[in-house]
């Protein structure tokens, strides 16, 4: 392909992101909240249909409530407690997990795709539906995509948040080594004929020997149902009502009557990690950087939390300020994490086995989890509120998120909106300076905070500890830039 022979400052676009899932949605946000010209382009012409539930875990709602998004998706979703989620080991979330949310939230996935489009769209993101990426060039001064239809787009930067299949990922020649798939699983909503205690019986005696099943009440009347999929009809069509019922029969002896289904899907234990999040302009984020089985489920979280590391720095790195190798700390933060992700599912999968190894090694790590430390870490790991990115030397709570604490002027995640740093000054005595054109700063004493000061970054992560202004402008350089003026 030739490249466009445009020039940077004749593109329309700082920024182009493939595809309008979870992913992209936020990640266009992010961009927007520092006026970053973005565009989305979506290859699907429609949102996506089937009502498949998905649940934000405690960092997922932490970030929505930075962002202001939290109040919004609660309308939407349904609470419930944060414990239970390891290999679906079913232990109670301990008391007292740091973070003002703990807790998840089941909300249907077109349902958070929806909102978090219109967030994007209300900040002036532009997205194009019926477009398909299907080829990328880049040169010194910026990438040009090519569509489906031959149409040619230029921007500085291109983010592939494209899914498994990433055509971005493909055209750029990134590996993505792992494992296939070596089993499928059947996983839908519907309605049951037979009575709610008659199935939860059942389901406890299967479960002594078959971790990949279940009937569980879901919303208005419905079942989430979870079977093997092993001997049902060929992997590349979706499952239909009469697989779901055949696979019942065969484990249980019944299929419980099932019927309408809200919707039917099917998943395999396939695990792959890119080798690199970015090749010159060009990144990845969510599914198109890694995926996993749903066990857990971490994926949409994993997809949005990388969205939220690279959103401020690709916007940093647009905007002018950004420190050299500012661009370059995202791959090194989240792909570490994503790693952690994919054995955590391995884990889980083999939790879930048949056979008697496994099914041992699960009833130990069963009566393990009944010491609170075992399945606090457990709970922590899944949620991601205990990462701890890589900031060198310090105390400990330096490179993990702050929890939302109380502050004078409220709620501290409440002054994270607008996507900018923030000095938590408990000495009143610092100050921005230079930087106050993309650092916020409070002065409060009173803020519920051990140690004097904070300077955070726009992801919520604490990247400086002290009360020395001299060490704060050094870090306020490293993470924000030069000074203006």
């Amino acid at each position: 392909m030739d490249p466009s022979r445009s020039t940077v400052e004749d593109s329309l676009y700082d920024v182009i992101i493939a595809g309008c899932g979870p992913t992209g949605a936020m990640l266009a946000a992010e961009l927007r909240l520092h006026e970053v010209r973005v565009l989305v382009l979506e290859q699907e012409t429609e949102p996506v249909s089937f009502v498949r539930l998905v649940g934000l875990h405690m960092r997922s709602l932490e970030l929505m409530a930075m962002r202001g998004l939290l109040a919004r998706i609660l309308e939407h979703g349904r609470q419930r407690p944060a414990g239970g989620f390891f290999a679906g080991i079913p232990k109670p979330a301990p008391e007292g997990l740091d973070s003002a949310h703990a807790y998840l939230v089941g909300i249907p996935q077109p349902v958070i795709v929806q909102l978090l489009e219109e967030h994007a769209i209300e900040l002036g993101a532009q997205v194009r539906r019926g477009c398909a990426v299907t080829d990328v060039a880049q040169d010194d001064d910026g990438v040009t995509v090519v569509l489906a239809d031959g149409e040619q787009l230029r921007s500085r930067y291109l983010v592939g948040c494209d899914g498994a299949r990433s055509t971005v990922r493909k055209v750029l020649g990134v590996g993505f080594p792992g494992e296939p798939a070596r089993t499928e699983t059947l996983m839908g909503e519907l309605e049951a004929g037979v009575p709610q205690e008659e199935i939860a019986a059942k389901v406890a005696e299967i479960q002594q020997t078959q971790q990949r099943f279940w009937l569980r009440p879901a919303r208005e009347g419905t079942y989430s149902v979870v079977v093997p999929a092993a001997g049902v009809s060929d992997r590349a069509e979706p499952p239909t009502l009469e697989d779901f019922r055949q696979q019942l029969r065969a484990i249980a002896g019944t299929d419980f009557g099932v019927h309408s289904p809200r919707w039917l899907s099917r998943f395999g234990d396939a695990t792959r990690l890119a080798e690199r999040y970015r090749v010159g302009r060009v990144l990845l984020a969510g599914d198109a950087a890694h995926i996993h089985p749903p066990t857990g489920g971490q994926g949409l979280n994993l997809g949005v939390q990388d969205a939220f590391n690279l959103g401020w720095k690709l916007a940093a790195q647009v905007r002018g300020w950004a420190p050299e190798t500012l661009l370059d700390t995202y791959q090194a933060e989240r792909h570490p994490v994503a790693a952690e992700v994919l054995d955590n599912t391995r884990a889980q999968m083999e939790l879930q086995s048949t056979e008697p190894g496994a099914r041992a090694l699960r009833r130990l790590l069963t009566e393990l989890m009944n010491f609170d430390e075992v399945n606090r870490y457990l709970i922590e790991k899944i949620a991601a509120i205990g990462i701890r990115y890589d900031f060198g030397e310090g105390p400990e709570l330096l490179g993990r998120r702050l929890r939302d604490i109380d502050v004078k002027q409220g709620r501290l995640y409440d002054l994270l909106h607008r996507g900018r740093g923030l000095l938590l000054d408990r000495t009143e005595r610092l100050t921005v300076g230079g930087w106050s054109d993309r650092v916020d700063q409070l002065a409060d004493p009173g803020a519920a905070l051990d140690v004097p000061c904070v300077l955070l970054r726009p992801d919520g992560h604490v990247a400086w500890i002290g009360d020395d202004q001299q060490e704060l402008d050094e870090h306020l350089s490293r993470w924000f830039g030069e000074p203006a003026g």
